[in-house]
């Protein structure tokens, strides 16, 4: 009969901690690409919980700021996703541009500093910062 209790009990109070959930963290991810930083990145992104490194998604914008720029200042669409491990602070990341997947990677400071790798061209500068 204890043991029904206790079982109870238990139960009872395991019941309010499983109805909270976390919401989900917002990030907003700005940064400058090339070497005279002349494409702006701009990125909101959502996280999703993991075990061993925070990981993060969403849609992101890049535009031409450079001087050089004839009818307007270029602009190009994607999607960035990044995990920032939980033991060294590595920030890791794809950035999917117009059909490009690039990569990224960079050691925690501010800003995250790295080089941007993408297919056919030379890996340019980036820095990002998280807000």
């Amino acid at each position: 009969m204890r043991a029904l209790l206790l079982l109870s009990a238990l139960g009872a109070l395991a019941a309010p901690a499983q109805a909270e959930s976390p919401q989900a963290v917002s990030l907003q991810v700005v940064g400058y690409a090339g070497l005279l930083g002349e494409w702006e990145l701009t990125a909101t992104v959502t996280e999703k919980a993991r075990l061993w490194a925070r990981e993060f998604s969403g849609p992101l914008s890049m535009k031409h700021v450079g001087i050089c720029t004839r009818d307007g200042p270029e602009q190009k669409t994607g999607e960035i996703r990044f995990q920032i491990s939980a033991f060294s602070s590595q920030l890791d990341a794809t950035l999917l541009v117009e059909g490009q997947e690039c990569t990224y990677s960079a050691r925690s400071s501010n800003p995250y500093s790295g080089l941007m790798a993408c297919p056919d061209r030379a890996a340019v500068p980036l820095k990002l910062w998280l807000r």
